[in-house]
């Protein structure tokens, strides 16, 4: 849900904060207030087009930052999949700006994002109608996942189903064009494979073996510094004429005395006996390894060699010995199928002429789910149309077969209209109106209520061309997709602004010889003279005072029911 929009310095709009609410959120005002410039500014933020025109005269930039309350763990997995995560209050903020060089910033939560991040994550939180250049009906890759979303009770198992034997299908492929010895990329493969295992193989690696040889390797080019700090530490501990072996022994000695006269101080005699025994063997295992220092110069060669061998084969197949031979093990295998293709390639094939066959019954049965679906969908949204003031309109959903299959099945699915009487049936697309397409968008939202996961949708010009009893139509149908999502509509029409759970009414004022668009949030009387404007125009009186009480009252009560 859209919970808050932060404008500054776009169109008309100097700066401005509106929150929006749950339910129906309708923005109205005087013909040129700049209710446009909302949406727009909102489609910015989402990843629309931008140029410098958007760009208050006089500003250097704009910027324009969206506060997203997502509370869906679909979404949020599906958020995750753009590397977007959800805070812990589960909200997002999405902030862009423009200057006036034609740079565009873009964040998420603080990171760095691009403007086609914008637009991804964009199709998962809003459905703006109304902008030809933001709508997802017109994408007919989407409108298979709508019809699918109508009928998923009956296509979950078969649609599970098939994603696990697609994913089989898939691998088996990949295995049989790894084993086909008709191609010649195959046995340069194989060629490639002998070679490399022989390379591994004859290194005979041992795990760690690369960290014992540098440090072998350290003590080798170190040995000249360690030979005189062996025999500086052994001058000191025993050698030299103050030796701390022998001055430790003088100790001992005296306080042997002096243990016989105050046997309290038994305790620091024994204590200093021990202190004398480590230090011997210490000495002991220091001169022992003085002894030790014997190095044959040709060793250190003999490690570099090691050592380059080392290096060359983890440049190659890993970074790690480990890795090395982790490769080694997965070529082993993939040489073993080469070799033994011919059994595993029939094999292979029996198995995928099996699932092939097990996709194409589940496929058909998918595609009758859907044709019988998209007939009774049609049928309804055609109905909805009707009373939306499109009485001439026809809507079809076509299911057309198409080459091969995926994971979605073997069907195209394409939205197919005839807006108004003797027209063709033709694409969604070829729509020309903005009302009209909105009114499709509605009558499929109508539908499509309690299984579309979008939670915010934005309408822009759905009102135009209609009146009466249609506008109520029209109202009636947005308040039923309100319930279980968030809606904001632009409006003139007075029966969808009574419908509203929050109004808002943007102006346009005069401030230092500059033109300023702003939004203000209503409530109280002030609602009921918006409503009395839309319904008597420009003077407002008595009666439409009252005649606004009576729709918003009437509205109320529908909304109740």
């Amino acid at each position: 849900m859209l919970d808050r929009l932060c404008v500054k310095n776009f169109a008309l709009i100097d700066e401005l904060e509106v929150d929006f609410g749950s339910g129906l959120n309708v923005l109205s005002g005087e013909t040129g207030a700049g209710k446009s410039i909302i949406i727009g500014s909102l489609n910015f933020v989402l990843g629309g087009k931008a140029d410098k025109d958007i760009i208050k005269s006089g500003c250097e930039s704009t910027e324009v930052s969206a506060l997203v309350y997502v509370d869906s763990d679909e979404l949020k997995a599906r958020l995750r999949e753009c590397d977007v995560n959800v805070d812990d209050d589960n909200y997002i903020l999405i902030k862009r700006s423009f200057n006036t060089g034609g740079k565009s910033s873009c964040r998420i939560n603080g990171s760095t994002a691009t403007v086609g991040m914008l637009r991804e994550i964009s199709s998962y939180l809003v459905d703006i109608h109304g902008q030809h250049d933001h709508q997802s009906l017109l994408n007919p890759g989407s409108h298979i996942v709508m019809l699918d979303k109508l009928c998923s009770d009956s296509l979950s198992e078969p649609m599970d189903r098939l994603s696990k034997l697609y994913t089989e299908y898939k691998d088996i492929s990949r295995r049989l064009k790894e084993i086909d010895l008709n191609d010649k990329d195959i046995q340069d493969k194989a060629d490639l494979y002998r070679y490399q295992i022989n390379e591994i193989e004859t290194a005979h690696l041992t795990e760690g073996e690369d960290r014992e040889l540098s440090e072998r390797k350290n003590i080798l080019l170190s040995s000249e510094k360690l030979k005189i700090s062996t025999a500086h530490c052994l001058e000191v501990l025993s050698r030299g004429d103050y030796a701390a072996l022998d001055n430790l022994g003088v100790a001992v000695s005296e306080f042997e005395s002096i243990a016989a006269i105050d046997e309290s101080r038994s305790e620091t005699l024994e204590a200093l006996n021990d202190c004398y025994s480590i230090l011997e063997d210490t000495i002991k295992s220091i001169r022992s390894y003085e002894e030790s220092m014997e190095y044959d110069p040709s060793e250190l060669d003999e490690i570099e060699e090691r050592l380059q061998v080392i290096y060359e084969l983890k440049k190659k197949y890993g970074s790690t010995i480990e890795a090395v031979n982790s490769y080694l093990d997965k070529i082993s295998q993939k040489l073993d199928d080469i070799e033994n293709s011919e059994a595993l390639a029939l094999e292979y094939r029996e198995k995928k002429k099996k699932i092939e066959k097990e996709i194409r019954e589940i496929c058909s049965n998918i595609t009758a789910i859907r044709t019988a679906a998209a007939k009774d969908i049609g049928a309804k949204i055609e109905e909805i149309l009707k009373e939306l003031s499109m009485e001439n309109a026809r809507f079809d959903i076509v299911v057309s077969p198409k080459e091969g299959f995926d994971e979605k099945g073997s069907d195209t699915v394409e939205f197919m209209i005839s807006a108004n009487k003797g027209e063709n049936m033709k694409p969604l697309s070829k729509i020309a109106s903005g009302g009209e397409m909105s009114r499709v968008m509605l009558a499929l939202k109508t539908v499509l209520a309690d299984v579309d996961n979008i939670d915010t949708f934005i309408f822009d010009e759905i009102d135009a061309g209609i009146s009466g009893r249609t506008a109520q139509k029209v109202a009636e149908k947005m308040c039923r997709v309100a319930k279980n999502h968030q809606i904001i509509c632009i409006t003139h029409l007075p029966q969808i602004a009574a419908m509203a759970d929050n109004n808002y009414l943007i102006e346009k004022s005069d401030i230092d010889s500059s033109t300023v668009t702003n939004i203000v949030e209503l409530s109280g009387d002030k609602v009921y003279n918006e409503l009395a404007r839309l319904i008597g125009g420009a003077e407002i009186t008595g009666a439409t005072i009252d005649a606004a009480r009576e729709m918003k009252i009437m509205a109320d009560r529908l909304k109740g029911e």
